[in-house]
């Protein structure tokens, strides 16, 4: 069973330096899925967009800026407010969003409480999956021949 972290926030998609336009959306972590952070942004069309990135860069953009490629982040403090700044960069095209700073660093704690830096590895559930990988090959290791076929077959000239 696994864990879901949620928050529901409205994102400014800034248009131009003097403007922007409200966008609802929603961070969403799954202890499934431990090293990500996903976004799925409400913006009126018939499906919503969605992104996935590292946790990590939505930690450290809280404070500093970071990230390069595809997504980047950084804090900025316009007017007094503080704010996370998320800019998206994709072939469909380009977005800066602004994020109000204690929502996302109040979200991003909950998630560290749930899964510590450090400890998301023991959320993938790979000693489940290795276990299991491994009791099929002992499995496999008690029929003649195993599931593969073999190099060393009879030399038909012998």
């Amino acid at each position: 069973m696994h864990t879901v972290v949620e928050r529901e926030l409205e994102l400014g998609l800034v248009l131009s330096p003097e403007h922007s336009i409200p966008v609802a959306a929603r961070l969403r972590y799954r202890t499934d899925d431990p090293y990500a952070a996903h976004v799925t942004f409400h913006i009126g069309s018939d499906s919503p967009v969605s992104w996935s990135f590292a946790r990590d860069l939505l930690i450290e953009g809280v404070f500093r800026p970071c990230g390069d490629g595809d997504v980047r982040v950084w804090p900025a403090k316009p007017a007094g407010r503080s704010l996370v700044c998320i800019a998206l960069d994709s072939p469909d095209g380009q977005a800066l969003l602004e994020a109000p700073a204690a929502a996302v660093s109040a979200w991003l704690e909950r998630t560290l409480r749930v899964v510590p830096p450090g400890s998301e590895h023991r959320h993938l559930g790979l000693d489940k999956g290795l276990s299991a990988l491994f009791a099929m090959a002992s499995g496999d290791e008690l029929r003649p021949g195993g599931p593969w076929p073999t190099d060393e077959s009879p030399d038909p000239a012998a």
